[in-house]
């Protein structure tokens, strides 16, 4: 029937017109390669090699299981790990021995050990200025009766600022003195703040709070003071970084214009750094503040620490997920997952829609109004809630989640074969049919049906669509497959708790988005090879 089918001349100048579209006709081939490719995942990306040569015998893990003990004789029946038995020195002391993985060799199930992704082995020692912000209360002689933090703003330390007279390092304005004598005279004074320069000509803004009059008039009147930002503020906050490595040696510096601030360190600081940057290769270092000459700063130690989910790095293109899988590996395995689901479901509710519209467009009466109304009262049932009872009810799986959507998806469908129907049972050709004695059936499926697939074929590509998008926000809910089955919505949704991991999003969103756009193109192609005119709105 089919070969009948490529042989009428109006198919056949249907798919010229169809491959007369380039942008539909190599969609259609990409896609069709794509998902080709993606049945040979296994030897892609696998945690099991390909071949094995242990003690001159070869074996074929990906095509047959073999148990741990075959290869390390601890007599265990598991699994083996065959990148551990790799590297052991037992099967590498034999040089006959050794093993053939794929291009990609971890699975989309395996975590793969921080130990083997190769890092930085590097600390940098990142030393970032902090702002300087003190306080300090006067008298009305402007003497200095407390101060917190401002050693700093005149190079001296905090224990010999007492008794100092604030005018000698600031230059204060008089309208800054009349709001002082407001404060000491006890009124009410908004806050005010004034840019001033002190003693090394650095501009500094002196802050008065705002002020309520007390029982007593204050004997001290309370000042912040606050770095002023120039406006070459990066240059001024530039932090300077050292890198050590293991012997704990500069071997790079990133100073800008600024001077070498590890040489004005003092000898029990620096000592103190070098430790805790030896330590640092061993574990985490907080943040920690020191102080350099009169400035205070926060001392940093990076490094390049393997925590997923991990950016992509030799070995991993793509990245690695939470769980520390190989993101590519969940990517191409995923997309056997959405092309396969995609595909099943349509085809099965096309046949059940073709099957449910073709029994009403064709008897009509009692028996199109009455599977009409169950119809809509069945369209009407909420989906989403269905799928989670019947996940908590037998668990999730792909086969569940495939015969929940297709109780729903056939409907639309059902409609336009309902429609097509409708149309052509009245046509004389249906009417020859009937008076030759021809059987429903026959003129159902030989006669109409194949007149009236044109809008089923068309929308078949865009049902696809829908399926593959359905399926990705169902993972990305928690209402699809299982945990750990390959998915692109899961992954997606690791990225909305990782939202720094750029990778999580970009490569999923990247496949779905590619998918479903070939999709697109191809059924516009179609759409447009069935189109009765030959020029449309799309050419």
């Amino acid at each position: 029937m089919i070969v009948k089918a490529f042989k009428n001349p109006i198919t056949r100048k249907r798919l010229m017109r169809f491959k007369e579209m380039k942008r539909a006709y190599f969609s259609l081939w990409i896609i069709t390669i794509l998902y080709l490719v993606s049945f040979s995942s296994e030897l892609i990306c696998n945690s099991v090699p390909l071949y094995v040569r242990f003690q001159e015998k070869s074996y074929f893990p990906v095509l047959k299981f073999y148990p741990e003990n075959e290869f390390t004789g601890s007599g265990k029946q598991t699994r083996p790990d065959y990148h551990k038995i790799n590297n052991s020195p037992a099967f590498r002391n034999n040089p006959g021995n050794y093993m053939i993985f794929t291009p990609i060799p971890f699975g989309p199930y395996e975590s793969i050990d921080p130990k083997s992704i190769a890092v930085s082995d590097l600390i940098t020692l990142k030393i970032t200025p902090m702002p300087m912000i003190g306080t300090v209360n006067i008298r009305k002689d402007y003497s200095i009766a407390r101060s917190a933090r401002f050693g700093s703003f005149i190079g001296k330390k905090e224990r010999e600022v007492k008794g100092l007279d604030l005018t000698e390092y600031f230059s204060i304005p008089q309208v800054f003195r009349q709001a002082v004598e407001i404060r000491f005279a006890n009124q009410k004074a908004p806050s005010f703040s004034y840019k001033t320069k002190r003693y090394d000509g650095k501009e500094t803004i002196i802050i008065l709070s705002t002020f309520s009059p007390r029982k007593r008039p204050p004997k001290t009147v309370r000042i912040t003071l606050s770095e002023a930002e120039p406006e070459d503020k990066a240059a001024s906050r530039q932090a300077q970084e050292f890198v050590f490595n293991r012997q704990l040696e500069i071997i790079k510096e990133n100073i800008g214009h600024n001077s070498n601030l590890w040489n004005d360190i003092s000898d029990h600081d620096r000592k103190e750094l070098l430790d805790l940057v030896q330590s640092r290769f061993f574990g985490p270092i907080d943040t920690l503040r020191l102080t350099i000459g009169s400035r205070n700063y926060t001392v940093a130690f990076i490094k390049e620490d393997v925590r997923f989910p991990f950016a992509p790095v030799k070995g991993h293109l793509m990245g690695i997920d939470s769980a520390g899988r190989d993101v590519l590996a969940r990517v191409l395995y995923g997309l056997r997952t959405s092309m396969t689901f995609g595909l099943m479901l349509v085809a099965g509710s096309m046949i059940l829609g073709i099957i449910t519209g073709s029994l009403q467009g064709y008897f009509g009466g009692i028996l199109d109004i009455t599977a009409q109304r169950l119809i809509e009262i069945w369209s009407a049932l909420p989906f989403l809630y269905i799928m989670i009872l019947m996940g908590s009810t037998y668990g999730r799986s792909f086969s569940l989640l495939l015969f929940c959507y297709g109780l729903f998806n056939w409907i639309g469908i059902s409609y336009y074969i309902r429609a097509e129907f409708l149309r052509l049972r009245k046509q004389p050709f249906v009417e020859a049919a009937k008076c030759m004695g021809i059987s429903s059936y026959k003129i159902i499926f030989k006669h109409i049906l194949p007149n009236g697939m044109v809008p089923v074929i068309t929308f078949f590509p865009f049902s696809l669509v829908g399926a593959i998008g359905a399926l990705a926000a169902l993972d990305y809910l928690g209402f699809g497959l299982p945990p750990p089955t390959p998915s692109w919505g899961e992954l997606l949704f690791q990225a909305q708790q990782y939202r720094w991991a750029w990778w999580l999003i970009l490569y999923p969103s990247l496949a779905l988005f590619i998918v479903m756009l070939l999709s697109v193109f191809v059924g516009e192609g179609i759409r447009n090879a069935y189109d009765p005119k030959r020029y449309t709105r799309l050419e």
